[in-house]
């Protein structure tokens, strides 16, 4: 649940969400008196929704070089754990900012102004990044998203349903050693018949299920029943798939401009694989829409 002291909401006459300063994470979709968003029980993991910046995934041993320099990040950075100000709020609009500091600029030396924005369109949630580069240096960064989802009417082994916006065979990057990506194996996605891949007890048995190179652009999950309830829509170059164990009462859809090292990176930060580089000045625009059917 959200406890945020800064917490607001946002509603119209089909969605109710709320959003938390902490993270500028949003915490409660709920149409009508069902809730969609997963409500961070630390049984299984204790994040709703967190914004992935400046690195999405793990870095190879928790470091990474700038001009020689080393540095260590945690997994998917810091942004998720900082509180945002918030800039402005309507009933169905608001928009957070994080600016770089002096915490930040011990873990990450880049000037930086972030800024995240939710808004309802009837039964759509746009969300909207932004990242501006004040500085007369390129800025070298990954963002991306990590919401996590109810399943709607699990059964002991099948959870629900994934289907996609192609019907091309689907390739997906497995994490390997140390929570890195295992760039030389790809493992296909069976669909079946009717283009819906069953998420079962084993589903995640090797971690994340990563879709690479604009693969798809949408995500729809079904129910036990094969019905659509939840859609995702991004410009993202990647998407990942990912629950915490057969167990898990969630699933999570994870629009990302970047993600984990390659086994053994030892690069420099700026040429690890799938990086933004924003040039002095100049502003990226990201983010990905969530529609309840």
């Amino acid at each position: 649940m959200c406890n945020d002291t800064n917490e607001i909401t946002l509603s119209n006459t089909d969605l109710t969400l709320r959003i938390k300063a902490h993270g500028a994470e949003l915490c409660s979709i709920r149409h009508h008196d069902t809730e969609y968003l997963w409500q961070a029980d630390p049984a299984f993991w204790k994040r709703h929704s967190p914004v992935l910046f400046p690195i999405v995934g793990s870095l190879w041993e928790g470091r990474y070089r700038v001009e020689g320099r080393e540095y260590r990040l945690s997994q998917h950075g810091f942004a998720r754990d900082m509180q945002f100000t918030l800039l402005s709020h309507t009933s169905t609009e608001a928009h957070y900012m994080l600016s770089s500091n002096e915490e930040t600029h011990a873990k990450y030396p880049y000037d930086f102004r972030l800024e995240i924005g939710y808004r309802i369109e009837g039964r759509t949630i746009r969300v909207m990044w932004t990242v501006e580069n004040p500085a007369d240096q390129t800025l070298d960064f990954q963002i991306g998203a990590h919401p996590a989802f109810f399943y709607r009417n699990p059964q002991e082994t099948l959870k629900g349903y994934f289907s996609f916006d192609t019907t091309a065979e689907l390739q997906s990057t497995l994490i390997g050693e140390k929570g890195s990506a295992d760039i030389h194996h790809k493992e296909p996605l069976k669909t079946d018949s009717e283009g819906l891949l069953p998420i079962t007890d084993h589903t995640f048995d090797r971690d994340a299920l990563i879709l690479e190179n604009s693969q798809v652009k949408q995500v729809t999950l079904h129910d036990t029943a094969r019905q659509p309830y939840l859609r995702m829509t991004f410009d993202a170059p990647l998407v990942g798939l990912w629950a915490p164990g057969a167990l898990s009462p969630f699933v999570c859809i994870e629009p990302w401009y970047g993600r984990c090292d390659r086994t053994g990176f030892a690069g420099e930060f700026k040429d690890r694989d799938w990086m933004q580089h924003l040039a002095p000045q100049d502003t990226f625009h990201g983010g990905y829409t969530i529609e309840i059917l």
